[in-house]
């Protein structure tokens, strides 16, 4: 294999074949202008311009223009080495899109213009604002869309309908009432630096769904560890109208937030398990109702006596040959769900139901992805999420945890007929759990229903107390 054309040449067939049955395609080049790694991606877009024909393809630079703080003044320098290095791979950009702390000046804008040698109107202030969702907003103001059809030949097909958008927007900036939510996890700071983007899909599923809601959501990262051992920091809970545990991975803060979710449960504050936060649910729920003190998942005791959590004996022969990477599931699988459960109810409430059935309906027909679908049942309600974990729950203690009143209200059936548990809940509680990633679904304007639910109950829990 060689670097060229090997490398390019895929790039473009992906490329391509990304843009099969649609007008545009709107490709990202991420990282910085001269970095090694940039320059098979920007060599195919000069080889695919060549193919396609310069009138079919159209270059945007995002740049950032620094405001040093000792100094207070916008520099474009950046700016034009971006250019200048895009330059030497024959890309001349069609336009720029100027990020910075403030709106561009006049002077600036007048400069790149000049060293770009672009038209000024296609040099586009972005500055920061409040959330990103208003970006669209802003591009429209600037007709960004009107000057990209221009600039490919076309002519609009329809007035765009911003009005949902710009609502969704408002609720965001001024929301009618606010909840505080509480993320307990591991990946908080990195020396004296917080970490928020750790958790960022979990962050914006809940502002999607505060949109919907007309309510704001204040989120504050508390580190696990430090519910490991106190009650006093556990008291501290009291203050948040719901709880989330994320998923990860290890031993660090397990114990900490295994003691979140009991505080969550015993005090009926909403409560939202995604993956290792289902796991660690169910943990917590043996051991402080079903009597299994030394209840655990075998990734971090693999001696428990009382393995709620494990792998699955045909993944345990893979593990065993380190073979790791064939032991995960990855990617969308399908979830049965209980009739007349919390959660059937939330994604009929959200239209998911309806949207998931379709998408699983259309995967049937495609062998390569039918086989993440697993067994399903006729007449039964199906979901469809994303998947990435190991671990899952035992099937041996099932009966148990739902004799002690722990419902399993999803489930997805191996094509050896194991069922693994998908959801729980706790009824009459707002209590709730999943092995897979909704998060990683949510849209504004199509919140997950699991994050719509748990914002609607904080609402609610609040407006109680």
């Amino acid at each position: 294999m060689q670097f060229i054309p090997h490398i390019p040449d895929e790039i473009k067939r992906r490329i391509k074949g990304a843009s099969n049955g649609f007008d545009f395609v709107l490709i990202e080049v991420g990282g910085t202008i001269g970095d090694y790694e940039n320059i098979p991606f920007l060599f195919a877009l000069k080889s695919l311009e060549r193919e396609v024909g310069k009138q079919n393809l159209s270059y945007i630079l995002v740049t950032y223009l620094p405001i040093p703080s000792h100094i207070e003044e916008m520099k474009t320098k950046p700016t034009q080495q971006a250019i200048r290095l895009l330059s030497e791979h024959g890309i001349f950009p069609d336009f720029i899109i100027c990020r910075a702390k403030k709106p561009l000046d006049v002077v600036r804008k007048k400069k790149i213009e000049t060293y770009a040698n672009i038209v000024s109107e296609h040099v586009i202030s972005e500055p920061d604002i409040e959330t990103v969702y208003q970006i669209p907003l802003d591009l429209e103001k600037e007709k960004l869309g009107e000057k990209l059809l221009r600039e490919f030949g076309s002519k609009s097909r329809r007035q765009p309908n911003w009005h949902p958008w710009q609502k969704l927007v408002e609720n965001i900036l001024n929301p009618k009432k606010t909840v505080k939510v509480a993320i307990v996890g591991k990946y908080i700071d990195i020396g004296d630096y917080n970490l928020a983007d750790s958790y960022i899909s979990i962050n914006q599923a809940l502002m999607h769904a505060g949109a919907s809601l007309n309510i704001g959501v204040e989120i504050n990262w508390l580190d696990s560890k430090m519910f490991d051992n106190s009650k006093k920091a556990l008291s501290e809970l009291k203050n948040y109208d719901g709880i989330i545990v994320p998923g990860g991975f290890g031993a660090s803060g397990v114990e900490g937030k295994i003691n979140a979710i009991n505080y969550a449960r015993i005090n009926n504050i909403p409560y939202l398990g995604l993956c290792y936060g289902l796991q660690l649910a169910v943990v917590e729920f043996a051991r402080n109702v079903c009597g299994l003190r030394d209840a655990h998942t075998t990734e971090i005791n693999p001696k428990t006596p009382a393995a709620v959590i494990d792998v699955q004996p045909a993944q345990r022969e893979i593990l065993e040959k380190h073979m790791y990477g064939g032991t995960m599931r990855l990617g969308a699988y399908a979830a049965i769900l209980k009739e007349k459960s919390q959660i059937l109810k939330l994604y009929q409430d959200t239209g998911r139901l309806k949207e998931d059935e379709k998408r699983i309906n259309e995967l049937m027909k495609d062998k390569s992805q039918a086989f993440r679908l697993g067994i399903l049942e006729k007449n039964k309600k199906t979901v469809l999420e994303r998947h990435r974990h190991r671990y899952e729950v035992n099937p041996k203690f099932v009966d148990l945890l739902e004799k002690e009143g722990m419902v399993f209200s999803g489930y997805y059936m191996r094509a050896d007929h194991t069922p693994l548990m998908e959801y729980i809940e706790l009824p009459g509680q707002s209590f709730r759990g999943t092995q897979g990633h909704p998060e990683f679904k949510s849209r504004l304007g199509n919140p997950s229903p699991l994050f719509y639910g748990f914002v609607k109950d904080a609402l609610k829990y609040q407006e109680s107390s």
